[in-house]
């Protein structure tokens, strides 16, 4: 089991770096750099050259039945999914096989009216307290079910 992190824009690697020790799991945070490497044995830091989707293809190729992976590219989560990982997004919420496709429509949709309203404003919603909880929790439950 290792628990891949698409790191570059992740609000909770300090929690995937407590939990995954705790259960002693080898974790790879994955970035194209300015992330501060971990001295944690457990943990490899892998930094990819730059480039558009140069991390999501690197956990792609690797993340399969057994792993976990902690992103909110929604494409990517489709990736792995497919190939058999788990996914669960920063705010705790698991995607699987029966929501992805869903997730993905949603995705896709709202890419839509971005492009059709360029001077659309806002964005999502704040990273919250309850959201670390809630992933906290659901790392926990996914780590104990897997092993």
């Amino acid at each position: 089991m290792t628990v891949y992190v698409d790191a570059d824009a992740c609000p909770v690697k300090a929690e995937v770096e407590r939990v995954g020790t705790r259960h002693k799991v080898a974790m790879i945070i994955v970035s194209n750099g300015g992330i501060r490497p971990s001295n944690n044995p457990f943990i490899r830091n892998v930094i990819v050259p730059e480039g558009p989707d140069v991390a999501d293809d690197w956990i792609a190729e690797r993340a399969g039945p057994g792993d976990v992976v902690i992103t909110s590219d929604i494409p990517l989560a489709h990736r792995c999914i497919t190939a058999g990982a788990q996914v669960i997004k920063h705010n705790g919420e698991v995607l699987t096989e029966d929501n992805i496709g869903s997730v993905l429509a949603t995705r896709d949709l709202m890419t839509d009216l971005r492009a059709a309203d360029p001077f659309r404003q806002g964005g999502g919603k704040g990273f919250t307290k309850s959201d670390r909880s809630r992933f906290l929790n659901t790392l926990e439950r996914v780590l104990r079910q897997i092993k």
